[in-house]
């Protein structure tokens, strides 16, 4: 008898996106159960596995349909795509990071063309060089596979490229940020065609939970009594609110209770700015899931 049609999703084994990307798996409710070796999880409550390789590998693993489904850096999968690339689904809100041209302090840069003839140290080649031929800059990539950020001390460059998330790095060596060419973050991505046409559903629903997941990380439910008068100036504060729920207080003309969900944070400043446009009895609550 054939097995059923288990649904593959290649995630990081290791490093700064493994972590988060089991954690969003079980925040859109699947269980995550450790196979008899690493490289294979299983999904306990739906027939889903989880190959945990090399981000290197996961545009490959998805776009040769080996996965169904990746989780990976836009770095990377700008940086691996070869052949037949993954269809990018969505960017999932962590692991953000940029690649940016970085030079030594006291480096002339005005622009792109101050890179023309020069040498660049860079761990993301493919990516450079798209870079390089959209400003028409001819220049000279030297491919490291680590520590680019010396290449300037030790005369292998003068100026690198590479992946910057606080800048402390750069600094300690020495070098500034002078331009920035990929913003990047985890991204989902999937295959042009699923290993098997009885996925589709499952996919779908894996789709629509991570969406949901993802749209609750930073929103909050924000409820408050309002005057009715001043309902459009209250509405313009809440950050990122589609149309509110208003509805009637009991023996109250003047006042409505107010409900809204806001797609980005709300800050203390946006408290204050509320209450001193009449609102009274501000409540904000988390969001644990939302689709």
């Amino acid at each position: 008898m054939s097995r059923p049609p288990r649904l593959r999703i290649a995630v990081q084994k290791s490093g700064r996106l493994a972590d988060k990307s089991q954690s969003l798996i079980e925040a859109a409710g699947f269980r995550v159960v450790k196979g008899a070796n690493d490289l294979l999880y299983k999904i306990e409550n739906a027939p889903i596995d989880l190959l945990r390789v090399r981000d290197d590998d996961i545009p490959t693993f998805v776009g040769d349909g080996v996965a169904d489904f990746g989780i990976v850096g836009r770095n990377v999968l700008e940086e691996r795509s070869e052949g037949a690339p993954p269809v990018e689904v969505m960017p999932l809100g962590f692991g953000r990071c940029e690649l940016r041209i970085a030079a030594p302090k006291g480096f002339d840069y005005a622009g792109p063309r101050s890179l023309e003839g020069k040498r660049i140290a860079t761990s993301y080649p493919n990516v450079l060089k798209k870079f390089l031929k959209r400003n028409d800059i001819r220049a000279d990539i030297v491919t490291m596979r680590g520590a680019v950020e010396v290449a300037p001390r030790l005369k292998l460059a003068q100026v690198i490229c590479d992946l910057v998330s606080t800048g402390a790095t750069l600094e300690t060596n020495g070098l500034e940020s002078v331009e920035t060419i990929l913003e990047s973050e985890a991204v989902l991505v999937r295959c042009r065609t699923l290993s098997d046409p009885a996925l589709e559903s499952l996919a779908e629903s894996l789709i629509a939970r991570i969406r949901g997941v993802s749209a609750s990380r930073d929103a909050k439910y924000v409820m408050m009594n309002a005057p009715r008068a001043r309902l459009e100036e209250l509405t313009a504060i809440l950050p990122g609110a589609d149309a509110p729920t208003v509805t009637p207080l009991a023996g109250r003309e003047d006042i409505v209770a107010v409900h809204a969900v806001c797609q980005e944070s709300v800050f203390w400043e946006t408290l204050e700015r509320l209450k001193a446009a009449g609102a009274s009895a501000i409540l904000v609550l988390p969001i644990e899931k939302m689709m």
